[in-house]
């Protein structure tokens, strides 16, 4: 699936079963609880924390997912072409940082 069709699935989803998308402002509020509850997962299963007793541990690329469903409802909703943003993206770091990392004695 390209970003395109993803963008294209979650609006159809929206359309058919979701009445219509949450306000932007909901979206990023969303969009920050999904990510606090990926950022738990990650301290958890890479951090120091430990999980509470009688938790059940949520898998990885569920919570990804649930990330990227609020993004693309967020760039649907806005009108963002995710791909383009994403090929501009990769082209203006790597114009400014396509020696950086390589220079970086913290990364050797």
């Amino acid at each position: 699936m390209t970003i395109a069709q993803a963008q294209q699935q979650v609006d159809q989803w929206i359309q058919t079963y979701g009445v219509r998308y949450f306000s932007e402002l909901t979206n990023m509020a969303i969009l920050t609880e999904e990510v606090g509850e990926l950022a738990r997962l990650m301290a958890r299963q890479y951090g120091d924390q430990s999980g509470k007793p009688g938790e059940i541990p949520k898998e990885m690329g569920e919570e990804l997912a649930d990330v990227l469903w609020v993004l693309l409802c967020i760039a649907n909703q806005t009108g963002v072409d995710l791909t383009q943003a994403l090929q501009q993206s990769i082209a203006k770091k790597t114009g400014r940082d396509k020696d950086r990392h390589h220079n970086n004695e913290k990364l050797h």
